[in-house]
């Protein structure tokens, strides 16, 4: 089965956004697919992120345990809903 968030979407239309203080992700790419991404604290994410101190938002990958664990779900499509949820 192939992973339904492993092609890279545009900024303006991520798969998923989580806030964490005056902290934005955006979820841009999974590199796993989520049934296995949950056995692995090493899984990451492609994300735009945007900071109090950055001008605009900055392109790299995060630990998705991170992310999950410590932000909010803010906005996400029906597809992420289901397999994060």
């Amino acid at each position: 089965m192939p992973n339904p968030f492993g092609k890279t979407r545009d900024q303006a239309k991520p798969y998923a956004i989580y806030k964490q203080g005056p902290f934005e992700y955006r979820v841009l790419k999974t590199y796993k697919q989520p049934s296995t991404e949950s056995k692995d604290v090493y899984a990451r994410w492609y994300l735009a992120t945007k900071g109090p101190w950055s001008m605009g938002f900055e392109l790299g990958d995060a630990y998705a345990k991170d992310i999950r664990d410590n932000s909010e779900l803010i906005l996400a499509d029906t597809d992420w809903l289901e397999h994060y949820t």
